[in-house]
């Protein structure tokens, strides 16, 4: 008892400025009991109770309502609110073409996402488990295609491969040897773009592996083969699957490839078209919602099936209290050839695509590499960009909207992960429950949800919102609130709860204490989600396509644009500046996080 009173003196010695310790006169006013309804309501309306009770309510609002308008303007106008009925429903799936359609949307998100995981696992298991050369190339092989947009990269895949402009074709057989408007086609460059995202989740995989498992099939006998198929595949499968499962949900979800890429030749997807169905007068909203419940639908599978996979994670645990070292394996022999395929993954989902952007970018329209073509080269396209009247505004847009979500998504999902992880109020994992919801709900349907959401209190309250920046704010924080709950959550969960509880000791308010004790020392995950959530708003375009205006562009936006009207080699300069942007953001993160690590040492 004696050390304790020491502890909590010593406590008070050190109080903050504007810490008050506690009182040892008579209760004060705000904390006498009292009886009755005007009671009960001053003990409920402390700052502590509104402001969690305001970030509820704004993670229920946007994780949840929007779903439900969306459900809503499936049978009913959003303006009128007149009902009608299955209307929606039965033209969207009494179509001829739905079969067709449904078929390609599986047929894609299936093949890319085969190609994504097995190149990805493959890449990551090089890299953790051999002696593989070259791995100073994973990095920018993992990081430049993740910051280049879709848009782009699905542009720089025209320049390559279409069957009548595309270099390959010109240099590797003449027109038509490949064909990027297939469904095929579409795979391969979704594939390529999600690869990268595989290789890190899967990574992480086997660098918690124990090998000792392997090491002991191998001294038995078991060949290499054998031993990847029976003992590696099956301890890294929870993440496995939880790869295949987010690859397939980023699939169904893509815009850009299959606008780019299947539109033209006739294939459509399901995003492709609640695209055109809500571009049309009057715009089918009932039609694109209808469909969107179905790829929703598509997805949650998807989702479940994962979730029934992690319930037997424990089966998979390989991490003890017992220390391992990994043992690289050495490839002898095989090592030229792992090689070859580390150097031809580099050239292909790094330097053809942006070397092919940043040629198209100097030419006055598309060319093939000549002697002539090298002569036509200008700055010029550089000089239209700037002179697009939307460009300066579609830049600021981005930068305002990039800024404003990533802010105001982790000052929320601070608090929200506060309610999750170190509350015992009923009904918390709802909170986590719902800012979950938007991560499974591909950007386009999230756009439809929003759409309807606000169209109707438009329409029906007053409001003002469709065509607005607030709109596109609401829609970037809605799609990223997810990802900054796992950052908050994460770094709330390595906090002892003891800090807080020594501050609340020594007299601070729970505001106090959230605002000087907590939050500085979770600013180092806070500060990771938010430059995550600013760089990606600042290439975001499947939300924002169904709900700007003239005046709300973002870049993504600009680039769409200038791709529809033919300015092929302005979008190239657009992309070049805009993946020299990027990259320059990622590399900022990537030394602020280094500084913060080396802090928290």
């Amino acid at each position: 008892m004696t050390a304790t009173l020491e502890v909590i003196s010593r406590t008070k010695k050190r109080l903050p400025r504007g810490f008050k310790a506690p009182a040892t006169g008579p209760i004060r006013n705000d904390e006498e009991p009292g009886t009755g309804f005007v009671a009960l309501v001053g003990r409920l309306m402390t700052p502590k109770t509104l402001i969690l009770a305001v970030v509820a309510l704004v993670i229920f609002w946007f994780g949840v309502v929007p779903l439900w308008f969306m459900a809503s303007s499936a049978f009913s106008d959003p303006l009128t609110g007149e009902f009608i009925g299955l209307e929606g429903f039965i033209e969207a799936y009494a179509d001829t073409k739905l079969f067709q359609m449904l078929g390609h949307s599986l047929w894609f998100a299936a093949a890319s996402s085969v190609l994504a995981v097995v190149v990805g696992t493959t890449l990551a298991y090089l890299l953790v488990r051999t002696d593989v050369p070259f791995k100073s190339l994973f990095f920018a092989s993992s990081i430049i295609p993740l910051v280049i947009p879709g848009i782009l990269y699905t542009v720089a895949w025209i320049f390559l491969a279409d069957k009548e402009i595309g270099l390959l074709n010109h240099y590797l057989g003449g027109a038509g040897l490949f064909d990027i408007n297939t469904v095929w086609g579409m795979a391969w460059v979704e594939g390529l773009h999600l690869s990268p995202i595989v290789f890190l989740l899967m990574v992480a995989a086997f660098r918690a592996m124990d090998p000792s498992l392997e090491e002991s099939a191998t001294m038995s006998g078991a060949s290499r083969a054998t031993v990847i198929r029976k003992i590696t595949l099956p301890l890294v499968l929870p993440a496995l699957v939880g790869a295949i499962v987010i690859m397939i949900v980023r699939a169904l979800e893509s815009f850009e490839v299959p606008a780019l890429l299947g539109v033209p030749a006739n294939i459509y997807v399901f995003t492709s078209q609640i695209y055109f169905e809500l571009r049309g007068w009057p715009p089918g909203t009932d039609t694109a919602s209808a469909l969107a419940f179905g790829l929703l639908a598509i997805a949650l599978i998807g989702v479940t099936f994962s979730n029934l996979i992690s319930r037997n994670a424990k089966k998979f645990q390989t991490i003890t209290g017992k220390a391992f070292r990994p043992r690289p394996i050495e490839l002898g022999k095989w090592r030229p050839l792992a090689g070859t395929v580390i150097l031809a993954y580099f050239l292909v989902t790094v330097i053809l695509p942006m070397a092919v952007l940043l040629f198209n970018s100097f030419l006055p329209y598309p060319q093939t590499p000549s002697a002539e073509a090298f002569a036509s080269m200008t700055f010029q396209n550089y000089l239209d960009v700037f002179e697009i009247p939307a460009a300066p505004r579609a830049l600021t847009n981005s930068l305002i909207l990039g800024l404003s979500a990533a802010t105001a998504c982790m000052a929320f999902m601070a608090v929200a992960s506060w309610i999750t992880v170190r509350t015992k109020l009923p009904g918390r994992q709802l909170i986590d429950a719902f800012t979950f919801v938007p991560m499974v709900i591909p950007g386009l349907i999230m756009g439809v949800a929003l759409l309807s959401t606000y169209l109707w209190l438009d329409a029906n309250v007053g409001t003002a919102f469709y065509g607005t920046l607030w709109l596109l704010g609401i829609a970037y924080f809605t799609r990223y609130m997810p990802y900054g709950m796992r950052y908050a959550v994460t770094s709330q969960q390595q906090i002892g709860a003891e800090l807080e509880e020594s501050a609340l000791m020594s007299g601070a308010s729970w505001w106090q204490t959230f605002r000087r004790v907590l939050l500085p020392l979770l600013m180092p995950g806070l500060l990771s989600g938010w430059i995550y959530i600013l760089v990606v708003s600042f290439r975001e375009l499947s939300s924002s396509i169904l709900l700007y205006k003239s005046g709300t562009e973002v870049l993504g936006l600009l680039i769409w644009e200038q791709w529809e009207n033919g300015s092929s080699v302005i979008v190239a300069a657009i992309g070049v500046l805009m993946v020299l942007a990027l990259i320059v953001m990622v590399s900022i993160a990537y030394k602020l996080g280094a500084k913060v690590g080396i802090q928290q040492d």
